[in-house]
Parts: structure tokens; sequence; C-alpha cells
């Protein structure tokens, strides 16, 4: 009997030492950085739960903002993501990496997000317009704004490519880019300065037509200042004194 009681506990303390060393191992072998920090400000939701400020966020989650609502969510050494109102991401990460895709606005006329990372870190934002590629020789600092029909992109530091298809634009510091069509039909006008779409002409009849109607303004003018010509052909002599 005593010898049964010392065999059932050695098994059972050599259960848990291999137990606890499983999952020393998987512990020491996770990544870094494979774990963030949410800062919220309103309702804002990980993966459909509603999130709370110093919550953990791990790589893939879905981060989704409800109007007057906002998220930080800090990748430590590697930067950060902020998500603004009314707008869903997708955030991985990793080891010296970004990726955000921001979704097309939800309810809004707009989503939102802005994206910091440091000095090596290989960051990369999509959505549905275009890739912007961040240049990892420097610390970046940009924000994207998905309309309808474009996605705006406004770099504050560093360097940004924007690809969309086989097209490469390089958006630096200060800089600002569209990527999208502007003007396409069942979407609202882009609102913000400098991204109206150009008026549409009918080729070059428009100039015709200004040319048309300065000459008839001019010979309107011509006709009510000569005293001396009449359109009926009468001709009338203007007398200095009566």
């Amino acid at each position: 009997m005593f010898g049964k009681t010392i065999l059932r506990k050695s098994v059972t303390l050599t259960t848990l030492v291999a137990v606890w060393c499983v999952y020393s191992m998987v512990a020491f072998a996770a990544p870094v950085d494979s774990a963030a920090e949410i800062t919220v400000t309103g309702q804002v939701t990980v993966n459909g739960q509603a999130a709370v400020s110093n919550a953990t966020v791990l790589s893939g989650a879905v981060i989704t903002t409800a109007a007057n609502s906002s998220a930080t969510i800090s990748l430590g050494k590697n930067g950060r993501v902020e998500v603004d109102q009314n707008t869903s991401v997708t955030l991985n990460f990793g080891p010296g990496s970004i990726v955000v895709m921001v979704d097309s606005p939800r309810t809004a006329d707009s989503s939102k997000a802005r994206i910091s990372s440091a000095p090596g870190v290989s960051t990369t934002a999509t959505t549905k317009n275009a890739t912007f590629i961040a240049d990892t020789s420097q610390a970046d600092n940009f924000a994207l704004e998905v309309e309808c029909s474009h996605t705006h992109v406004d770099t504050s530091t560093g360097s940004v490519t924007m690809r969309e298809g086989i097209n490469d634009h390089q958006v630096a510091a200060g800089g600002t880019a569209v990527a999208g069509n502007l003007d396409q039909p069942g979407c609202k006008p882009c609102l913000r300065p400098n991204s109206t779409p150009p008026p549409a002409y009918a080729g070059h009849l428009w100039w015709l037509a200004a040319i048309a109607a300065a000459a008839g303004v001019g010979i309107f003018l011509a006709t009510r200042n000569n005293n001396d010509f009449n359109l009926g052909g009468n001709v009338v002599v203007v007398s200095p004194s009566r």
C-alpha cells in the first residue's frame, strides 16, 4: 500500500514537471514583440469584444471604434497605431514588422488611422486603393484617410511609397497624395482642400464660347458709345449748342 502511494506521487510530480517544462519552452519561444497594449477612448472593440485601456492585444486583432471614440495600440519600441472614430483596422505585428489593413468606411464618410514606426521596422499599410510602404531607414509617421472612392496619405516624418497597381509614388515628409478616383459615381465629393476634381470641359469648345461672348460684349459697347452712327442707317448730327 505504501509503495503504491509513493508510485502515484512520483507519477504526479513527474507530470507536473513535464507540464511546467512545456509551458516554459513555449513562453521562451514566443516572440518578444508578439503582444501590444491598447488605450481606448469611448467605445472600442477588439475582435468584437469590448476593450479597456491597458489590455493586451495580440497580432491579427481587429480593432473597431465607434463614433466619438478612438484607440491607440502601443507596439513598444517598434511604434504605435492610432485608430480614429468609425474606423476598423486589422493589425499584424512581430519583431521588426507592422502590417495594418484599414477597412473602407462603415457608417461615416471616411476611415482614419495613423501609423508611427521606428527606424529598421518594416511597416506596410493597405487600403482598397493602394499599398503604403514606409522607409525602413528612418522613423516614419503617416496618416491614411479612406473615403468612398479613394485614399489620402499624409506623411508627417520620414517617407512613404504609395503603390497603386504597378505605379509607385514617393510621399516625403510634409507631402500628401491620393490613390483612387476622386470623381467616382455614387460617392460624395471630396471636401479636402486641393482635392476637388477639375471641371470637365467638352474639348476646347468652352474657349470658343468665351471668345464669342467677349466679342459680343465689345460690339454692344461700341454701338452704344458711337454718337455718329445709328443702326437704322440715319445720320445723326450732334450740335454743341442748341
